[in-house]
């Protein structure tokens, strides 16, 4: 039965015959927008689909592409408000029926979550938010009998939320289950619920300077970080159209990512191999060193990225497209740094749709090619050597586990222990082990950065 609303909440209704889709609303303003963070939201959750992917400039989904800049970017700001709070919107909507959705009822509950998430949390009218919502319902032909039901709810959320959010917000957890019972195992409940609070919030913007950080910051209206990064709260304009970009004098880059290069030391005139190395950050930050920087990685369209800017940069780098896993060189490096694939649970702020797409059994597999890449990189390094094996995962599986399993089997191969006085601002980031782990949580001069984990390994013969 359908429910409608009655003296605040809800109550049912005998139902109706199913009427036919609604005609006529293709040209509404706003409308497609909403279609397109509805059916993408829908192929987060339902396919798991990564974001990014749908949401590319180039091999997006075809209904974002068909936007225009601006409203592309409502869709993010939509798709990203209604993923990083999915369990806050879904209890408010929980609250306002007195029985479940239909089983199978996704396209009802995206269109819910989309006109939610614009009523909660992003600077568009509530009328607009509402209005949009029951005439994205109407028409079509799955939702069209709940057009009443849609309008019912959203108008009560949008007539509470001052009361009903804040209340929301501290009952919630704003993860999936596994995800939050895996992070309190691994940092205890009250640091895990710290992470997945900061999860909530949207990122700021972090730079990696060629030179002169003090006078970059004035420019774009930043400060300084411990680590000579800039940060950024909010920017004034997109990255592109920003001072300095043009000519190369920075590139985007979380402070916490930034780190990892750093602990291979002074590596001017060394060979150094970056393994997984697209988008290119890491593979510029050594090369801006000095280094001798041969940049490996499989797909062609990310190494493309990379080409792109380094010529940008001015920095220079011989750049392989190979699968590491079959690759040999032609001789043993200095150094290798090895940025391995992994779930990219430390990126949620950035990355909201990342707790929705991935599973224990996806980490499970990426810990297991994490550790056939890190056996390979080994390989590619002489004797006396260092690999810094770095991740942007907040598992253990993918870090700490992963690291201390391939010591223990291994006689040929030390952990080179990372100190304190190697990162200026971070030390409370090395571990006791010595290794470095990076969280989104705390609020400290060099933190609210993503979460990452390095280890810094030798190659004994």
């Amino acid at each position: 039965m359908v429910v409608t609303h009655a003296k605040g909440r809800f109550s049912r209704k005998p139902p109706q015959r199913k009427r036919p889709a609604a005609q006529g609303h293709e040209d509404k303003p706003g409308l497609q927008v909403r279609r397109t963070a509805a059916k993408l939201l829908g192929a987060v959750i339902d396919a798991r689909t990564p974001l990014d992917a749908l949401t590319d400039g180039e091999h997006g989904h075809p209904h974002f592409l068909a936007l225009e800049s601006r409203d592309r970017s409502l869709v993010r700001a939509i798709l990203a408000s209604a993923l990083r709070h999915r369990c806050t919107i879904k209890k408010l909507v929980s609250e306002r029926l007195q029985r479940p959705l239909p089983a199978g009822a996704h396209a009802l509950s995206h269109i819910l979550h989309v006109g939610a998430a614009q009523i909660l949390f992003l600077d568009v009218p509530d009328s607009a938010a509402v209005d949009l919502a029951v005439t994205h319902a109407g028409a079509d032909p799955r939702t069209a009998r709940f057009s009443g039901l849609v309008n019912g709810i959203l108008r009560n959320i949008a007539r509470h939320k001052e009361e009903a959010l804040p209340r929301a917000l501290v009952e919630t957890s704003d993860a999936p289950a596994w995800f939050g019972e895996r992070l309190a195992a691994a940092y205890g409940t009250e640091q895990a619920d710290a992470i997945i609070k900061a999860h909530r919030l949207e990122p700021p913007v972090d730079f990696t300077v060629k030179s002169d950080p003090d006078l970059w910051a004035e420019r774009l209206g930043g400060r300084v970080l411990p680590n000579s990064s800039i940060r950024v709260e909010r920017l004034a304009a997109p990255v592109p159209e920003l001072p300095g970009y043009g000519k190369g004098e920075w590139w985007v880059q979380d402070a916490a990512a930034s780190l990892p290069a750093r602990l291979l030391g002074n590596v001017a005139g060394n060979t150094v191999a970056d393994l997984c190395a697209a988008p290119g950050g890491k593979t510029a930050q050594l090369a801006l060193t000095g280094a001798r920087v041969t940049a490996v990685d499989q797909s062609a369209n990310r190494l493309k990225r990379l080409r792109d800017n380094l010529q940008r940069l001015g920095l220079e780098a011989d750049i392989v497209e190979a699968d590491i896993l079959a690759w040999q060189p032609e001789r043993l490096f200095d150094a290798v740094l090895l940025d391995a694939p992994c779930s990219s649970t430390g990126t949620v702020r950035r990355h909201p749709d990342v707790v929705w797409t991935k599973t224990p059994e996806d980490i499970a597999k990426l810990a297991d090619l994490q550790k056939r890449l890190l056996e390979r990189a080994l390989t590619f390094v002489r004797p006396g050597g260092t690999v810094v094996f770095s991740n942007c995962s907040l598992d253990p599986a993918e870090g700490e586990a992963l690291v201390a399993g391939l010591l223990e089997q291994r006689d040929d191969v030390m952990l080179d222990r990372i100190g304190p006085e190697e990162l200026p601002g971070a030390k409370h980031f090395i571990t006791p082990e010595g290794w470095l782990r990076t969280t989104p949580a705390g609020r400290d001069r060099l933190d609210n950065v993503d979460g990452f984990f390095a280890a810094r390994l030798r190659r004994l013969r």
